[in-house]
């Protein structure tokens, strides 16, 4: 089972100019996330969800204090919380407890994570989100979470686990002063060895490099007769983890760049369905670049220009060559050079065939034409010489002079007469 990837918070204000700096204590938020993941496969053995059972969020070391706990049992209009981490707590100020997701304090950390509930419900597997908001003290927050489904009898989702982290953003003068007492701080402790973490040192997410390929958190590709709608969710869910921090990798673009095609495919079955999808994105057709609003519809129209012009080609020399969708990963994967192999093929397709010299055209036509007259005068060193004559009183051309130093005006002649 996969993990679906929804948009980042709409509402997320950007911080302005450089007065913000992430305060980067602390373990590695981008792998905490996909530690949740590995650990709820880790409970799956067999079943569609975990068995909540087999869930104690209390006991997770790693991510325990990041996470809260939702039941579902009673209804989903107002789930009930049935743990909240410390760390979490302590982030939204929440000092006495509270009982359901109504009571959740509004532009509390808590509440980024609570609001997608409802989305696991419909996708019925692991949801991952992203963004950043003003939070409880006047901050921008960056933050990174998960949600997970669990079940009490392996069929109904009554259950979701949500793990986040997060950064908050400080000024200039707050992080000047945080780095100078985390310094301090650092010279005064003893230097010791550091251990991995017992709770992970074999478990699922044991020697995880986040450098390396990262596996795909996005569910499976719609199947046989989706619609063109879900194959752009799923496309631009694979293209949103080519633009995640922790998968900007060869794989993850690649998988996008296939579901981009699997969708152009589909627009080209459904003209009326697709020109729907480009006219609420505000985009048009293009007759001479078909595939341009392809990847903006995908990669989204504020991506690099660069690259969405390489996608687009990638994608349009796959059709040139009639590539099958169930072919078109062997075909990128196969491609020498990769994609930028792609795209200078593709670019020299489209490039027009070279126009025929007509100089050189009209020049073998000449050497072939049969001997008119012979003039007694020095040839010299040029190939053609042009030649000035008036009509004599007998019918017969008398030539007057010989036209030297203009090679364009001979060149113009030779073209003339060989045509």
């Amino acid at each position: 089972m996969g993990m679906a990837r929804v948009p980042g918070d709409q509402a997320a204000n950007r911080p302005s100019g450089g007065a913000g700096h992430p305060f980067d204590i602390g373990t590695d938020e981008r792998r905490m996330h996909v530690r949740a993941y590995n650990y709820w496969v880790s409970l799956l053995g067999g079943r569609a969800y975990p068995s909540i059972e087999d869930l104690d969020p209390a006991n997770i070391a790693d991510f325990g204090p990041n996470s809260v706990l939702l039941d579902f049992s009673l209804g989903i209009e107002d789930p009930s919380i049935q743990y909240l981490g410390r760390a979490l707590r302590e982030e939204c100020s929440v000092e006495s407890n509270i009982r359901k997701i109504s009571e959740v304090p509004s532009r509390s950390l808590l509440s980024r994570l609570t609001d997608h509930y409802l989305q696991i419900i419909a996708n019925r597997a692991p949801i991952g989100f992203e963004a950043e908001f003003v939070g409880q003290s006047g901050h921008n927050t960056l933050y990174r979470g998960i949600l997970m489904p669990f079940s009490s009898d392996d069929d109904t989702i009554d259950f979701i686990y949500g793990v986040i982290n997060w950064k908050v953003m400080v000024d200039d003068e707050t992080q000047v002063r945080l780095a100078a007492e985390v310094e301090a701080a650092r010279r005064d402790l003893p230097r010791v060895a550091a251990e991995t973490p017992a709770a992970w040192a074999d478990g699922p997410s044991g020697g995880f490099d986040a450098a390396a390929e990262a596996p795909s958190m996005v569910e499976d590709a719609p199947g046989p007769g989706a619609g063109l709608g879900d194959l752009l969710a799923h496309a631009r869910a694979c293209a949103g983890e080519v633009d995640a921090a922790d998968s900007r990798t060869r794989t993850a673009l690649y998988r996008a760049l296939e579901r981009a095609y699997a969708f152009a495919e589909a627009a080209g079955a459904d003209p009326q369905g697709y020109g729907e999808l480009l006219e609420d994105a505000g985009l048009k057709a293009q007759a001479r670049a078909p595939m341009t609003p392809i990847v903006k519809l995908v990669f989204g129209v504020q991506h690099d220009k660069t690259r969405l012009t390489e996608y687009a080609a990638v994608l349009m020399h796959a059709r040139r060559h009639d590539v099958p969708v169930d072919g078109f990963a062997t075909f990128l994967a196969s491609a020498s050079g990769g994609i930028k192999g792609l795209v200078a093929a593709e670019r020299a397709a489209r490039r027009p065939a070279e126009r025929p010299d007509s100089f050189a055209t009209a020049a073998a036509a000449l050497r072939q034409r049969a001997t008119i007259a012979t003039v007694p005068i020095a040839a010299g060193d040029d190939e053609f010489v042009l030649l000035l004559a008036r009509a004599g009183l007998d019918g017969m051309l008398e030539v007057v002079a010989r036209v030297e130093g203009e090679d364009a005006l001979t060149e113009k002649a030779v073209r003339r007469a060989g045509a």
